[in-house]
């Protein structure tokens, strides 16, 4: 489903910030995985999705999602098939347009049907606002709200909805709950796993939380100095306790990585 050849990327090369970002990683996920992905700050995860979604272009290798080649393909016609949630609540919505406007910019972008001058029907409102009472946050009846005036929660989960409201073929989730307090976090957490498994969707998810990354989803992997170092699947990692992968950690040599070793 997607299938990642041998990707490198450097950045600022032959020069004194000269960084390898990601060298020679590989990764095949068949479709419906969920896969977390763990590793300290500089690891080279957020720069993995970027490769992904197109972000910019890499060195070297290829990206095939679905059996197409996607490796030169802009961003913009990426965006169509693969849904992103960030870390930072403000990144995923226009705070001056209504919920019902960023709802609609999101489906005329992922949807075939319709061009960028498309007219909102009253059936696509009803879907909005089915889809919406499903988030169980009162947010269907705020449609008409401005989305600058919703708490970060709110503005995940609905950029959540956004990213999955037509239902892509691949959905990045990079730390999407590490600027939310832990109530609404696991909140959020709740509503992805209800929604990648309603829609079957095949799923790359970043966190920092050890035990998260063991509860959700059927794999693990961790990312050190832009390479794949460790992966849990299976039995393996249905057995693996916390200490046990904080212990492969040290293995692996990352040591005194507060962030990653905190629970959140």
């Amino acid at each position: 489903m997607l299938k990642i050849t041998n990707i490198s990327k450097t950045f600022n090369p032959g020069t004194v910030n000269e960084k390898a970002a990601l060298t020679n990683l590989s990764l095949h996920l068949e479709k419906g995985d969920f896969v977390t992905i763990l590793g300290s700050n500089g690891a080279g995860k957020s720069t993995l999705f970027n490769a992904i979604a197109g972000s910019f272009t890499v060195d070297s290798g290829t990206i095939r999602l679905d059996g197409q080649n996607i490796t030169n393909m802009p961003d913009y016609k990426r965006s169509k098939v693969i849904g992103r949630m960030f870390q930072d609540p403000l990144k995923g919505t226009a705070p001056n347009m209504t919920i019902e406007e960023n709802l609609a910019l999101a489906y005329m972008r992922a949807s075939s049907r319709h061009s960028p001058f498309s007219i909102i029907t009253k059936s696509d409102r009803a879907d909005f606002r089915e889809r919406l009472a499903q988030l169980g946050l009162g947010l269907e009846d705020r449609m008409s709200n401005p989305v600058g005036l919703l708490s970060g929660g709110q503005r995940q989960a609905l950029t959540l909805l956004m990213a999955t409201l037509v239902t892509p073929k691949l959905l990045l989730l990079d730390e999407h709950t590490a600027a939310l307090d832990p109530a609404t976090a696991e909140k959020v957490l709740e509503l992805t796993k209800k929604i990648v498994a309603e829609n079957n969707i095949t799923c790359l998810m970043i966190t920092h939380n050890v035990s998260s990354a063991l509860q959700l989803g059927n794999r693990t992997i961790m990312m050190k100095d832009g390479r794949i170092v460790l992966e849990l699947d299976g039995e393996t990692r249905q057995n693996m306790t916390t200490d046990d992968l904080l212990h492969a950690f040290h293995n692996q040599g990352v040591d005194n990585d507060r962030i990653l070793f905190s629970a959140e």
